[in-house]
């Protein structure tokens, strides 16, 4: 190589199409719809409106994203909702128009989708694990880069990230919304000669427990949502009693 060649700086366009997609899997909160673990201690109006402040956490993750960013709502009847929540990402439905399914067929659709559209690198979140920091991210991006997959371990047993760089493979049967799925994810994809590692553990918010965690974590968290999420949890449940002041 002649010593007059000049490396140029990226730009900001092929530093996005560098970075990895992150893939926001949501549902539309509504009024008797998710986080009922937590409706059992608060009314469900008030677990909407914690839905809706745990899903504001996700989308300030996807709007400080450096890379592509794609939105999979769960409802075809969402994608204008979707859309006006971060305009400038790609918006498609969990599946196509009419069809149901769990999330293993969910995550196996969206999957060969992005990757039709040429997406290659696919870092997927959900809306329940505000506790997620940029070390969070930061490790799986540096482990995708070696790795197949990558997983982020939920302390209840699931998994609060899922990476890819290669297609999943069948992952329909595994199960589900059970403390055994991240230990059956790993195991599915070593059956198929994937590699696999595991970075920064996290959690999601299901019970006042992780409530009570949560509190601790974002004490200090200067991230809008995040402090906005705080003012909602001390509201409904520190104020009502329902968690005793730390």
């Amino acid at each position: 190589m002649s010593d007059n060649i000049i490396l140029m700086p990226l730009s900001d366009r092929a530093k996005k199409e560098l970075m990895p997609t992150l893939v926001v899997f949501c549902k539309r909160p509504k009024i008797g719809q998710g986080k009922q673990r937590l409706a059992e201690a608060i009314s469900p109006e008030q677990t909407s409106i914690i839905a809706k402040a745990l899903l504001a956490c996700a989308i300030e993750d996807s709007i400080a994203w450096q890379g592509p960013v794609v939105i999979a709502c769960s409802d075809d009847n969402d994608i204008e909702w979707a859309q006006d929540l971060n305009k400038n990402a790609q918006v498609l439905t969990q599946l196509p128009s009419g069809l149901s399914g769990n999330l293993g067929q969910r995550l196996n659709y969206v999957d060969r989708v992005l990757r039709s559209l040429g997406h290659q690198n696919i870092i997927t979140i959900g809306t329940d694990a505000p506790a997620l920091t940029q070390s969070h991210y930061t490790a799986v991006i540096d482990s995708l880069n070696e790795h197949d997959i990558v997983l982020s371990h939920a302390d209840d047993g699931g998994v609060v990230i899922m990476a890819n760089s290669k297609p999943w493979p069948n992952i329909i049967n595994l199960p589900w919304s059970t403390d055994e799925l991240s230990q059956a994810l790993s195991g599915a994809c070593v059956a198929n000669e994937l590699s696999v590692d595991y970075t920064k553990p996290c959690y999601d918010i299901d019970y006042i427990a992780d409530i009570e965690k949560l509190m601790i974590d974002l004490k200090d968290d200067p991230r809008p949502a995040r402090q906005a999420l705080l003012g909602t949890i001390n509201q409904l449940f520190v104020t009502s009693g329902v968690i005793s002041h730390a």
